[in-house]
């Protein structure tokens, strides 16, 4: 081959590889937001540079979740305490909103008793902010600028841990975990329609982009529960390589991402034939799965191990590992600005 030949082959092959990382890697629009417990702080996470650029304290409490405004100006982290679910401990009673770009603690929701607030969701159609109040067995409904509560949906049940809200906004899902159950709330009704068996003891909750299924994982068995929203039933089981937590849908909804921290592992079910196609070591405890809007890259938080593991979607291979903060939890997405 005559050199001009090869270095233009060379350039070429180079530019390819360049346009492949930079699709995977450029700058999608947004941070990363990681709830670090040990470190008592939000940390936010710049994507493209694969570094947690900031660690926001939360007063000296231990807020486990986190959610993003819409408009991904605003995070709001509530504060649960010191303890894990159903486990003695401090009993948090606030919520704080921090301002993403400022990296500054803006406002305070006051229950004005100990709830164990713990997971917050965005109702998709009506901009209202809902988070579990755990040791009232409700879920709240607040309105996130005026930082008030509005009003409350029962459970029925304790413990009401995670929960998940239909893309159309009107029916919610909890997990509830001492109970193993899974209550299912008409957000419109502020009402519990049902309580649905699960297994003796239940994390995590997920639901897939048509809205026709729920996962959790079962605690008792290396096992996830697919409950069919049509019928409020668990109408199918998926094994896995150890027992399950976190997870999350791609949005295509083909995939969905579970954490597996028995096995140090994340498992990957294909929703078609609800079977694992893929596992991936990553380091120890991962705890909660997020996948990015644009569906190229899964993030995986790992508790012991003060680590986000980066997943490519198109290949299923661990990306980077980014250095978060001690005992990374709750992780969520805040548009860019």
């Amino acid at each position: 081959m005559r050199p001009v030949y090869a270095t233009a082959l060379a350039m070429i092959f180079a530019l390819a590889i360049s346009a492949v990382w930079s699709a995977t890697t450029a700058s999608p629009g947004g941070v990363l937001l990681v709830a670090n417990k040990g470190d008592r702080s939000l940390g936010i996470i710049d994507p493209a540079d694969g570094q947690q650029v900031a660690a926001i304290p939360e007063n000296g409490v231990t807020g486990h979740e986190v959610i993003a405004s819409p408009d991904g100006k605003t995070a709001y982290v509530p504060i649960y305490g010191d303890s894990g679910v159903g486990k003695p401990g401090s009993n948090g009673s606030n919520m704080v909103a921090i301002d993403i770009a400022s990296r500054k603690i803006v406002g305070n929701l006051d229950f004005g008793h100990g709830v164990r607030p713990h997971c917050a969701q965005f109702g998709p159609k009506n901009g209202l902010l809902y988070v579990s109040t755990e040791l009232d067995n409700t879920i709240s409904i607040i309105d996130p600028k005026a930082l008030k509560i509005i009003g409350s949906v029962p459970t029925g049940q304790p413990e009401s841990h995670m929960f998940v809200i239909s893309h159309d906004g009107s029916r919610g899902y909890t997990a509830n975990v001492g109970p193993g159950t899974v209550s299912v709330l008409d957000l419109d009704t502020r009402k519990t329609l049902k309580v649905i068996p699960v297994s003796s003891i239940t994390q995590r909750i997920a639901i897939s982009v048509d809205d026709k299924m729920v996962f959790t994982s079962d605690q008792s068995k290396p096992r996830l529960a697919v409950i069919r929203t049509a019928t409020d039933k668990v109408e199918s089981w998926v094994d896995l390589p150890g027992l399950g937590y976190g997870t999350a849908p791609t949005p295509d909804g083909k995939w969905l991402v579970v954490a597996v921290p028995t096995a140090n592992k994340v498992a990957i079910v294909d929703l078609q034939t609800l079977r694992v196609a893929h596992t991936i070591d990553v380091p120890k405890a991962p705890q909660e799965a997020l996948v990015r809007p644009d569906g190229k890259m899964a993030y995986v938080s790992c508790d012991s191990s003060a680590k986000v593991a980066a997943i490519r979607t198109s290949d299923w291979k661990v990306d980077a590992l980014i250095d978060a903060g001690k005992g990374a939890d709750g992780l969520a997405w805040a548009a860019g600005r």
